[in-house]
């Protein structure tokens, strides 16, 4: 569900100060009844990898990754300069839980907090950044999916909005409705 950025952007999260300047995108949140004290992201993550995507989900990945190869949106990779990875503190470095500039999927770890983590891709189309957030509410936890996007060439207009109704009507859902699934399966038996 989409949530309003006022929302997210009243939360306590480091990545408010790290990525200042670079336009948000948009936020999306699911709300996880239960649970229990103490869930974190690695949470989240670990129910996210152990189901997998459904035929829907793959097949548009797919249709994204053979566009990226056609149009070679993906060949331009990441820099080291244009990585947010020299931006980070000491601090940021000793306490996330995963380290700096560890590749998950297509997307380089920032950090990973227990209730906050941040992610960036860099290809031909834009420099895109996702921030996750875990937040108590009063009947379990609300999750936060915010995405910021820098652009980064006279396509990613283009890019953004023949993406669009994909990302928010089909892939987004699904995904929350797994993670969703697989939090209720296991926080709510």
């Amino acid at each position: 569900m989409r949530a309003p950025p006022a929302e997210y952007l009243s939360l306590s999260l480091r990545a408010h100060e790290l990525l200042r300047g670079v336009p948000l995108h948009d936020v999306s949140t699911v709300d996880l009844p239960g649970g229990g004290v103490g869930r974190t992201i690695a949470d989240i993550r670990a129910l996210e990898a152990s189901t997998k995507p459904g035929a829907i989900e793959k097949t548009l990945w797919r249709l994204r990754y053979s566009l990226g190869r056609a149009f070679g949106w993906d060949r331009i990779k990441m820099q080291p300069a244009d990585s947010l990875v020299s931006h980070l503190s000491e601090r940021d470095r000793r306490y996330s839980e995963v380290t700096p500039g560890t590749t998950i999927g297509s997307f380089l770890v920032l950090y990973q907090y227990p209730t906050e983590a941040l992610s960036e891709i860099r290809n031909a189309t834009v420099h895109g950044y996702v921030s996750v957030a875990l937040s108590p509410i009063a009947n379990g936890y609300r999750f936060y999916f915010a995405v910021y996007v820098r652009r980064v060439s006279p396509v990613s207009g283009l890019y953004l909005l023949m993406i669009e109704p994909f990302r928010r009507f089909i892939l987004y859902p699904l995904m929350f409705r797994r993670i969703r699934r697989a939090w209720l399966e296991k926080y709510m038996p």
